[in-house]
């Protein structure tokens, strides 16, 4: 269980790292170099998810669904109802607003966007609220993609169990 930042932003590091097949800088530069067609994708998936960044901090819901694919699926992890598989951009839809109802979610910062050719993510911190309970959470949110949408979410929160118990 992660409970405090620094191990959050450590964990973040090394899912990141794996999620997104990151590569050391050198050997990042040759491979973009011996295939275009990569370097383009990270090219897309990086201005993708910069339109969706700017699209949730100014809260353009249009802008924010037009980010997802029609068959985007949401995985939730934890141990609350919303927790599992969301398949299809209506079912995904339903689960988030369910989640902003249930915590009165709110977004403090986007702390970082990453993208590569097969993969992007975002790191944002997000204040819940419940029955007089507050908590500030940072959440990676990683995603793949299709047609240059957001296809697939799977999120990772920086303190499951408090989220668990929000979404009770």
């Amino acid at each position: 269980m992660i409970t405090n930042r620094r191990n959050f932003i450590v964990s973040v590091t090394a899912v990141s790292a794996t999620a997104l097949n990151f590569r050391p800088a050198a050997a990042q530069a040759k491979e973009e170099t011996s295939t275009d067609s990569d370097a383009e994708r990270r090219r897309a998936n990086a201005a993708l998810m910069q339109r969706y960044a700017a699209a949730w901090r100014s809260g353009d819901l249009k802008t924010l669904v037009d980010c997802y694919h029609e068959a985007f699926t949401l995985h939730y992890f934890g141990a609350h109802p919303l927790a599992g598989t969301h398949a299809g951009r209506p079912a995904a839809l339903r689960a988030l607003a369910a989640v902003s109802r249930k915590t009165n979610r709110r977004l403090l910062a986007i702390v970082d966007v990453m993208a590569s050719a097969e993969r992007a993510a975002l790191i944002a911190r997000e204040a819940f609220e419940r029955d007089g309970e507050k908590a500030e959470l940072e959440r990676l949110f990683v995603y793949t993609t299709l047609a240059g949408r957001l296809h697939e979410c799977w999120i990772y929160d920086s303190d499951q169990q408090r989220v668990d118990r929000f979404l009770r």
